[in-house]
């Protein structure tokens, strides 16, 4: 009962916030950083995953996880950059997050497929 309460009591918070649009040329960058960093991700995925000699091993096909992650949290950044309800404010800090987010995973994919390809791990 009181998580529908609370749920509530956000909901008419939600309602009750006045709209803040954003400053002209936000949702144009935003866009097209995360096309940028995106293509930047498929291309290394491809060279990465169908280009690159060698055998697979678990280190590179968690890199290559990691990779297909990061794609999947780009997209949605994007998806939610192209969306009408993007350009207040709130909305727009959750879609930088989205894309914060890809960010990351998409460093820690490149760290783990360096350490997969000059063999720091054996696995």
């Amino acid at each position: 009962m009181a998580e529908d309460d609370t749920t509530k009591k956000s909901q008419k918070a939600d309602e009750e916030r006045p709209r803040v649009p954003l400053p002209i040329g936000y949702r144009q960058g935003i866009i097209t950083a995360i096309t940028v960093l995106l293509g930047f991700s498929l291309v290394f995925l491809r060279f990465w995953s169908f280009e690159l000699p060698g055998r697979w091993t678990i280190s590179a096909v968690i890199a290559a996880g990691i990779a297909v992650l990061a794609i999947v949290f780009q997209l949605v950044a994007l998806w939610r950059s192209l969306q009408i309800e993007d350009d207040d404010v709130h909305e727009y800090k959750m879609t930088l997050r989205w894309f914060l987010w890809s960010a990351i995973l998409l460093m820690a994919s490149l760290v783990c497929s360096y350490a997969s390809f000059v063999q720091l791990v054996k696995w």
